[in-house]
Parts: structure tokens; sequence; C-alpha cells
């Protein structure tokens, strides 16, 4: 079912163009009323076209007004301000439409995609030999999210994580675990049986593994032979497997996997695809880059120098791909991983997922790639970039000793601080029940927290905002969806059978304005979630679910559902179930927040 916007910018588009008989689009630019009071949606490209023909923006909205037939949709339709015209939905039209919602059981009358696509997104990506910190959280849920919108619209998507298992700091470690090897590797037999999906415990903890690293980064900073050593040990394993560094990459992929549990993050072993994957095509990137006369030695380097991309001095910057000693870098694994979505997964669109600090680097990076045919412009190449999660004090969140917070830590206490509230509210659960639910909140919290900013922004991590009962937070949320929960347990209580009621209904009376109110705003479900894709932002979502919350709390107050006529009990419980239906599959399907029918 296509949302109802998308039905109106066609339609008025094309009497626009009618009206104006000139080349090329008319875009309407239906957007959703800023006020209620003005009517449902307000089109905002008449004076857009208006000022193309020369013309009076009112006259011409007056105009396109009157050949305008919108009575499928529309009570009315009238000219507002400098040009703009207001269009109120028929709840005869909101009915039929809360009709079909309701028969598509599984996908909620949601159009889908007409030409499905492949779409590759890459996330995550967490650091070999490290514990995943917070630093990790949003590309790895924002990415997840982004995986869920689009599979659910139709689309193959081919989820990537691109792990850093291949650069110096991996010939660091393997330098300091030669020097440490009797002590470090005790038993290599369980190394050589360790399984990263096994749920036994790996052979070497990984926080000794990160003690480790962080020893061999300050010995590469200060130990010239250290670091000559870590060098080569680099360039070795660049060209060849190293069976210590294969053991540690899966402890910490182990580690890894335990947090994508926790977080209800659809990845696994299957989409690790590290720089190492794509060792043997490295040099292939270079050797073709050139060939084409596109990469360059400078300084003993092998560069490319995109146009258009400028030091502060206006001197053109390098994307380097091998260095002076034959060392790859990241930019060639990411060459490599790019030029092998296209051609080996036959991706129609890449997306990754990670901080803004890395935006110069995936714009020289698609620039190569458009620039050595690797990605024509039919390929879309998108950086979804975010902000980052910040302290109380506005700097990044850091423990007291100015480490990064832990995934895990930050994770466990959300938990324990949901169990906390689940205990004072409703103590009398049976203490299974409180763990789901202390779980359900806690990471549904922290997750929520997160989507519902905009992605590109920085947000102070608060556990006291985020498990607030109040507000755009997921146990407001999640207790919207127990309260209507609650409301059925009372029809089963009082002998109705919902089940029946809904079954067959062909009419719904929206005489109430809370309930045509409601059953708007449900009928714009579609709507967010292709917003949401479009944009890969979540906050569209999380939005449109607390809006349309408040929405019910306000019909709820209004129309009594269970005491309700035989004419109006049908249509308010069929408001409580496509309201509780939408919460769910939104929450649970598309950002992987658990929802629970008690608080």
């Amino acid at each position: 079912m296509k949302p109802v916007i998308w039905e109106l910018e066609e339609r008025i588009s094309e009497a626009m163009r009618e009206y104006a008989q000139i080349p090329g689009a008319c875009p309407a630019i239906v957007r959703p009323a800023t006020d209620p009071k003005f009517g449902d949606y307000q089109v905002n490209g008449i004076m857009g076209l208006a000022k193309k023909i020369k013309a009076d923006p009112v006259a011409t909205a007056q105009a396109v007004a009157n050949s305008l037939d919108l009575n499928e949709f529309c009570t009315s339709w009238n000219v507002a301000g400098p040009g703009f015209i207001n269009l109120e939905l028929k709840a005869e039209f909101v009915a039929r439409r809360m009709l079909e919602i309701n028969e598509d059981v599984s996908g909620l009358a949601v159009e889908k995609a007409k030409i499905p696509r492949t779409v590759v997104v890459d996330f995550s990506s967490p650091n070999i030999a490290k514990q995943m910190h917070v630093g990790h959280l949003r590309s790895t849920i924002i990415g997840d999210a982004t995986c869920r919108i689009l599979e659910f619209l139709g689309h193959k998507v081919i989820r990537q994580n691109h792990i850093g298992d291949w650069g110096t700091p991996m010939g660091m470690l393997l330098v300091i675990v030669e020097e440490l090897q009797s002590k470090f590797i005790q038993n290599i037999e369980n190394l050589e049986k360790f399984n990263p999906e096994s749920p036994l415990p790996a052979p070497i903890p990984l926080e000794e593994i990160e003690q480790l690293y962080k020893d061999a980064n300050k010995r590469f900073e200060v130990d010239s032979q250290f670091a000559a050593k870590a060098k080569k040990y680099t360039y070795n394993l660049q060209r060849g497997i190293v069976n210590t560094w294969w053991h540690i990459r899966n402890i910490s992929l182990s580690s890894c996997q335990k947090i994508y549990d926790t977080l209800d993050v659809k990845l696994n072993i299957e989409h690790v695809r590290g720089e190492s994957f794509y060792k043997n095509l490295l040099v292939d990137v270079v050797d073709d880059l050139k060939k084409a006369g596109i990469a360059i030695e400078s300084d003993g380097a092998i560069c490319v120098f995109p146009d258009g991309f400028k030091n502060k001095d206006g001197q053109s910057l390098p994307l380097i791909i091998e260095k002076s000693d034959g060392a790859f870098l990241y930019a060639t694994t990411d060459l490599a991983a790019l030029r092998y979505r296209v051609d080996e997964l036959g991706a129609d669109a890449i997306v990754y997922v990670t901080d803004a600090r890395q935006k110069l680097h995936f714009e020289m990076l698609f620039a190569v790639a458009r620039m050595a045919g690797w990605a024509s412009e039919d390929v879309e190449l998108s950086h979804v970039m975010f902000g980052s999660v910040l302290g109380a004090g506005g700097a990044p969140l850091k423990t007291r000793e100015g480490e990064n917070v832990k995934l895990k830590e930050l994770l466990d206490e959300a938990v324990e601080r949901a169990n906390a509230v689940v205990e004072e509210k409703n103590p009398g659960l049976p203490a299974e029940k409180k763990a789901e639910i202390a779980k359900a909140v806690g990471i549904g919290a922290v997750k929520y927290a997160d989507f519902s900013n905009n992605r590109t922004s920085d947000y102070i991590f608060s556990f006291d905002k985020m498990l607030a009962m109040e507000g755009n937070t997921a146990p407001y949320m999640q207790y919207a969806y127990a309260r209507i929960k609650s409301i059925e347990r009372k029809a089963q209580s009082r002998d109705v059978d919902i089940e029946t009621e809904l079954t067959g209904l062909k009419a719904l009376s929206l005489s109430d304005p809370a309930e045509l109110d409601l059953a708007k705003y449900l009928i714009r479900y579609g709507e967010a979630i292709q917003a949401a894709a479009a944009d890969y932002r979540p906050n569209y979502l999380t939005s449109y679910l607390y809006e349309l919350a408040q929405k019910f709390s306000a019909f709820y107050t209004n129309c009594p559902v269970l005491d309700a006529g035989p004419d109006k009990r049908p249509t308010r419980l069929l408001l409580c179930d496509l309201t509780a239906r939408v919460i769910g599959h939104g929450l649970s399907e598309l950002l992987g927040i658990g929802v629970v029918e008690q608080m």
C-alpha cells in the first residue's frame, strides 16, 4: 500500500505539470502539516513553480487547487498563506486504510520496494585484541537498524563487519607475543581447538591480550628496534597467515559475539570480513591504479590524488595506498573491499556506518573508486556518519582513569539499574519475569536513547534520562505497549473475544476526534519507515513511535474501549490492536528493542 503522501505527491505534481505546461518536473513537495489546525498535509511546491513561470504564487496555488480531484482522499483542499495548499483527509478514506493494515498481519500494509536493491552495509568494525567499548555502540546499533529497515522494505541486505585485523597494531602485538611466547601460550592445544562460536571461555582472556596490546603500543613509540620489527611483522603478516594472529583474532571475535547477542544485533561470524580477507586483492588494487595512470609514486609511497581535495595550504591531498616500505594501508583494503562488493557481491548500494571523523577518508575513497571505474554512478556510495557519545561534562564518555568505557560494563549497568526500577515498581513479579523485563528495559533504554538522537549529533549519555518512564524513552514506549496488552487481558477476563470482534470487520466508526486523530497517524507508519530508510536516520522512526504513543494516550483518556457500546467497541479495539502491533513491530523488528507485556 503506497503511503498516502506518495499518492498525493503524484496527483498534485501531475496537476502542476499540466497547469504550467513547461518541460521538467514540478514537484508538489507534500509534507505533513506543521499545525493540525491547518489540516493533515500541506503542498509546499507551488511557490517554486510560480517563480519558475513568473506568476503570482497565490493565484497559481488557487488555479492548481481548482484543477485537483482529490475526492478519493480528502474532504477539503484549500489555499493558504503565500501559496500553500492545505489538505485534510477523509474519515472514510482513513477507515479503509485502517482495514487494509489490519488484513496485512505481518507487513502492516507498508509499501515494499518495487525494484529491490542489493545493499551492502558495513558496520560495527570492532578492534582485534581489544574489548568493544562505547565508541562501537553507535556503528553497531545504527548499522543493525539500517539493515532491519531495508530488509523489511524488501531489499537484499548483505551485512559486512569490516574488522581491522591487518595493520601495524597487529604487527606490534605479534612481536610482544613472540617475546612472551612461553608465558602467554601455556597450552597451544587449547588454542588450536578454540572455536570463536563456542560458549566455552577462551583459553586466553581478551583482557590479557588487550593489556599486551597497550604495552606494545607504548614500546612502539619509544623503542626504534621494536618499531622496526613490528613493521617487518606487519609486512610479513600481510603476505601470509600467522598462527598466533589467527588465535588472537578468534578470541576477539568470540568476545564481540557476546556483545552482539546482548544487544540483539544480527551479526555473527559469517558476516566478518576483516582486512585480511582481501589480502590477495591488495597487489592488484595498487597495480591496476598504477596502470590506469591514477596512482603515482610520491616520496617513495604510491598515492592517488583525487580532484578537489586540498590541505589548508592548497596542496593536493593524497590517498596513500602503499607505503614506502611496501606495506598496505586502510585505504588499500577499503578500495579492495569496495571493488569486491560491487564485482562479487553485486552491490547496488554500499553503506558505511562510521563516525564523522572519517568523513574525509570516505569522500576520497569514493572519489578514487569513481575515477577507477570500480563504482559507476549507478552504485550508491553512502557514508552514514554519527556523532560521539559524551559524558555529563560534554567530553567523550570515559572512565575515571581516562579509558574508553567498556561496552559490556555499560550494558551490564543498564540492566542492573533497570532491575532496580522493576523491583521498586513491581516487586511481586517472579524473579525470572523481573530479569526478562530488566534486560528488555535496560538494553532497550541504551539503544532507544541513541536512536532518538539525530545520528549526526553528539549526545550526552545519562542513565537517569534514558531509564525515565516519561518522555521519549524506551521505558515509556515499552510501557505504552504493555498498557495496551493489559487492555487485552482485561477483555479476556470479561469474556470479550477480541479476535472474534475484529475478524471480518468491514467498517469502522471514526466519529470521535481522538479516534480519527489516532487512525490518521496509524496509517502514516509506512511514511515513517520510508523516511528513516531514505536518509538512514532511525530517529525518524522513534519520533513517529513516540508521537503515536502520545496520540494513543489521548485516545484512551477520551474514548472508553471495553465499556463502549457495540457500535463503537470493535473500532476502538482495532485502534488498540493496531497501535500495539505498530509499536511492537517498530521497536522489536526494526530497532531490535525488546517489548514486554508487563512492566
